[in-house]
């Protein structure tokens, strides 16, 4: 077993396109590098936000492989899930082999598998793969939400030493964090905007969206809150809201990739069937951004720095 804690900002990456659909692996290490030196805790290719039901199985690994080989000295969480327990036990195996530090495994969509199914599903790939291993929980995207008894039964595995919750249900978050209080469980934010409120009853972190644009101000808001100052952390939040709606106006990662075009740091290309944001928010995103940048923010007494 591979100890790991799961404490800070784990920005969830996009993946870049270029004009032919190919994956820009070019800018997607450029991209892993400009987040590893604005200092966040790690990097997740290939989860939702990566466009992962978009790419091959080879692709997928092609991603993994390129963001360890970008960066120096930040974990790799691999996406790795499916909604087939055998392709995710492969996808997890090549990841590992690929070198990532832990894997990031979406419930099984489509199927709706009962509470016992699930347990089933990631019990065997735990068992099976040797990396920390993150439980991810998106019923808006999957058709079925993983109850709390049945992560507090996976939270037992010693490889289960994660869960990223994406329900937008506090309460239900609330009460995961409170029955897995005596495991070594980590519980990191799905949704930006709740980040803070899940820190408040013991979060420990963050897998962002928000994280690809403003990452500093992620870093300083999830540190300031993980050393107890709320008041700075308030305010940070405060500050981001207006992104955190922004981004979320179409389905991510629509929001997010044509932030990143805005910024220069990649095109907005998505592969079919997603599309590009409709022309009614592009002049609000903007305005969005174009304020963050307006505004002088003093990262010295941050807390950017979070121990893992």
């Amino acid at each position: 077993m591979i100890s790991f804690q799961f404490r800070g900002v784990y920005p969830a990456m996009c993946t870049p396109f270029d004009d032919d659909g190919s994956i820009d692996f070019e800018t997607l290490r450029t991209d892993a590098q400009r987040l590893e030196a604005a200092g966040v805790d790690g990097l997740v290719p290939c989860g939702s936000t990566g466009e992962s039901a978009t790419l091959t199985h080879d692709e997928h690994i092609e991603v993994v492989e390129a963001v360890i080989e970008a960066v120096d000295d930040v974990p790799v969480i691999a996406g790795s899930g499916s909604n087939n327990t055998r392709e995710a036990l492969s996808l997890s195996r090549r990841a590992a082999d690929a070198g990532a530090d832990a894997l990031l495994l979406i419930s099984p969509y489509y199927n709706k598998p009962e509470q016992r199914g699930f347990v089933e599903h990631f019990e065997r790939i735990a068992d099976e793969i040797d990396l920390p291993q993150i439980v991810y929980n998106v019923p808006s995207r999957t058709g079925r939400n993983i109850e709390p008894a049945t992560v507090a039964e996976l939270a037992e595995h010693p490889n289960v030493q994660g869960y990223k919750a994406a329900s937008g249900d506090m309460g239900q978050i609330s009460e995961i964090i409170e029955r897995t209080r005596d495991t070594d469980l980590d519980v990191l934010s799905g949704d930006d905007g709740m980040t803070l409120p899940m820190l408040s009853v013991g979060g420990t972190g963050a897998i962002s969206v928000a994280a690809n644009i403003e990452p500093e101000r992620t870093c300083a808001m999830v540190g300031a809150a993980l050393a107890g100052d709320y008041e700075r952390a308030r305010e940070i939040h405060h500050r981001l809201g207006p992104l955190f709606r922004a981004l979320f106006v179409e389905t991510n990662p629509i929001p997010v990739k044509e932030a990143m075009q805005i910024r220069g740091y990649s095109s907005a290309r998505m592969r079919s069937p997603l599309t590009r944001l409709s022309e009614e928010y592009r002049d609000d995103l903007q305005a969005v951004l174009d304020a963050l940048e307006s505004e002088t923010f003093d990262y010295e007494d941050d807390y950017a720095e979070i121990e893992r």
